[in-house]
C-alpha cells in the first residue's frame, strides 16, 4: 500500500541552505533583534506556508540529553504562549510532586528541516524552559547562557566559540545498548587519520553528515575521518555563542540518524575501546570587544595577550573544580590518558597536545584559546556557561601559573571529579545550590553504577548508563 505524503513541503539541500544561512545570519544579532518582530516574522510565514505539518520543539536536560516535541502547526500557532510539558519525565528538572514546566519558544533559533531525516513538511525552534511562575529554570543553561551573553554584550563584549567534534562509527543499530564488555564494539573501518576509501561506510557516513549539515546553515570547513579507526570530525565556522551551543547538539542529532539509516551507531562516548585515541570536543572561544579581539597580542602576534593570559589562567585555576562539567560520565575519564595524546595536564601550551589549554598561533581575527580537556557527551550549555564564568570571574593563585600547573593533572576517575566539584564554593557561586544539587544527583548515580576502578575493559555500566543512551527503561531504573 502506497502511503508516501506528497502534499508537504520538501525542499531541497540547495533550497534549505539558502534559507537555514539566512536566518543563521539573523539570530546572530539575536541581542538586537526585537524579540516580538522575528516572532511576528515566522509566524506569519507559518501561516501562509500550507506545506508545513508541525514544528520540532528541541530542549535539553541538565545533563545535556536532547529531547524533542513535536506540535501540530495550528495547535502551536494558537498555543505557543502556553506550551506545558511533565517535567518530572526531563531528567534533573522537577520531582513528580512539581511536574509542569513551561516552553518558551525562541523563535530566533527557527529551522528548516531535512526531509529525508525528519520527514516532510517539518521546521524546528528551540526552547528554553521555564517554572510555573514563568521564571528561568535554575537547571535550564541555555536559558542562563542567553541572559549571561545579554548581560556580557550590555558591557560591550562580543564572543564566538567554535567546537571540533569527535565520534566514533560502530556496526550495528543502538551498538551501545546491545554492548557485551568481552566482544567490545565493532568498527566500521580499519582506516586512520585522514585516511578512508572513496565508498568505505565512514567515507559515506561522512559525505552524508556534511550533506545535512551543509543545509541546516553550519557553514562547512572540514571533514575527514580522525587519528583512530572508524572515527570521524565534521569541523564547521564557529558562530556565536548561543548558535555554536545549539549547533552542537544538531551535530550529534544529525550523526545519529544518518548512522542509523545506514544500520550503523554514530557514539559519543568519549573512549568506546582502551587500545586506541579516545573522543574529544575541543572549545575554542575567543572575546572581542568594539571589535577588537582581546586575545590578539598586537606587540607579539606569536603569544597571547595578557587579558587572553588571564583568562586561561583562571580556568587552569579551577581546572579540578570544573572538571565535572567538562567531563561528565565515567567513561570520559578513559580519555584523560596522556598516553592517546590526550590532555590531562593542567597547564597551557602552544605545541603540547597533553595540554588542558592550547594557544593555537593566529592573527588579529582568529587568535584563540582552545580548551581541549572536554568530552563531546558534555551539555554544551552548561559546559560554555562554565568556561565564560570562570574565565571571566575566576580568582587567580597567587603563584607562578607555569610552575604550578606542570605538576597536577586532571582527576583520573569520576569519583574524584564529584568529590572536588562537591566541595567547592566556587561551583556552588557559578551554578547556584540547587542546580549543583541536581547534577551531582545525576553523577552520583551514574558513578555509583560502576567500579571506583577503570580497570583495563571498559565496562557495561560506562556505556549503559552514559547519558546519551536512548532508552527510557533503562533510565527509570534511576
Amino acid at each position: 500500500m502506497h502511503t508516501e505524503l506528497t502534499d508537504f513541503l520538501s525542499l531541497s539541500f540547495k533550497e534549505l541552505e539558502e534559507k537555514n544561512l539566512e536566518a543563521k545570519k539573523l539570530r546572530s544579532k539575536r541581542t538586537d533583534l526585537d524579540p516580538k518582530e522575528t516572532e511576528k516574522k515566522y509566524k506569519d510565514y507559518l501561516k501562509k506556508e500550507n506545506g508545513i505539518k508541525a514544528v520540532t520543539v528541541f530542549f535539553s536536560d541538565l545533563e545535556g540529553r536532547f529531547h524533542m516535541l513535536d506540535y501540530d502547526k495550528k495547535y502551536l500557532l494558537e498555543s505557543d504562549s502556553n506550551l506545558t510539558f511533565d517535567g518530572s519525565s526531563v531528567r534533573g528538572f522537577s520531582h513528580v510532586t512539581e511536574s509542569d514546566l513551561r516552553l518558551k519558544l525562541d523563535w530566533a533559533s527557527f529551522y528548516w528541516l531535512p526531509s529525508n531525516l525528519f520527514g516532510p513538511g517539518k521546521i524546528a525552534i528551540f526552547a528554553d524552559i521555564y517554572t510555573e511562575d514563568h521564571k528561568v529554570h535554575p537547571c535550564d543553561f541555555r536559558a542562563r547562557l542567553k541572559e549571561l551573553m545579554e548581560e556580557l554584550e550590555e558591557k560591550g563584549f562580543m564572543i564566538n566559540l567554535g567546537a571540533e567534534l569527535e565520534g566514533f562509527l560502530l556496526e550495528g543499530l543502538d551498538a551501545e545498548t546491545h554492548y557485551v564488555e568481552r566482544k567490545g564494539f565493532k568498527l566500521v573501518s580499519p582506516g586512520g587519520y585522514y585516511h578512508s576509501l572513496p565508498k568505505d561506510k565512514l567515507r559515506l557516513f561522512i559525505d552524508s553528515t556534511a550533506e545535512v549539515q551543509r543545509a541546516l546553515g553550519f557553514e562547512n570547513e572540514k571533514d575527514h575521518p580522525e587519528v583512530a579507526p572508524s572515527q570521524f570530525e565534521l569541523n564547521y565556522k564557529y558562530a556565536d555563542v548561543i548558535n555554536a551551543a545549539d549547533e552542537i547538539q544538531l551535530y550529534k542529532l544529525i550523526a545519529r540518524q544518518v548512522a542509523e539509516n545506514m544500520d550503523c551507531t554514530a557514539c559519543f562516548l568519549p573512549k568506546p575501546l582502551t587500545d586506541i585515541n579516545g573522543s574529544g570536543m575541543h572549545t575554542n572561544i575567543s572575546i572581542s570587544k568594539k571589535g577588537k579581539n582581546l586575545f590578539y597580542n598586537k606587540s607579539n602576534p606569536k603569544t597571547i595577550s595578557k587579558e587572553g593570559l588571564d583568562f586561561t589562567e583562571r580556568i587552569l585555576g579551577n581546572a579540578n573544580e570544573i572538571c565535572l562539567v567538562l567531563n561528565s560520565s565515567v567513561n570520559s575519564y578513559r580519555r584523560l590518558d596522556s598516553n592517546y595524546e590526550a590532555p590531562n595536564k593542567i597547564k597551557y601550551s602552544h605545541n603540547d597536545r597533553t595540554s588542558m589549554v592550547r594557544l593555537p598561533i593566529g592573527n588579529e581575527h582568529s587568535t584563540r584559546i582552545e580548551v581541549r580537556s572536554v568530552a563531546p557527551d558534555t551539555n554544551p550549555y552548561l559546559l560554555i556557561y562554565t568556561l565564560l564564568r570562570t574565565g571571566l570571574e575566576g580568582e587567580k593563585e597567587e603563584v607562578d601559573s607555569k610552575k604550578r600547573i606542570r605538576t597536577k593533572t586532571l582527576p583520573s576517575n569520576i569519583y574524584d571529579a564529584i568529590r572536588v566539584f562537591k566541595s567547592s564554593d566556587f561551583t556552588t557561586e557559578l551554578l547556584g545550590e540547587e542546580a549543583k544539587e541536581r547534577y551531582l544527583e545525576l553523577k552520583e548515580a551514574v558513578a555509583n553504577r560502576s567500579p571506583k576502578e577503570l580497570g583495563k575493559t571498559i565496562k557495561k555500566s560506562e556505556v549503559l548508563y552514559h547519558h546519551e543512551i536512548i532508552n527510557q527503561y533503562l533510565w527509570n531504573k534511576f
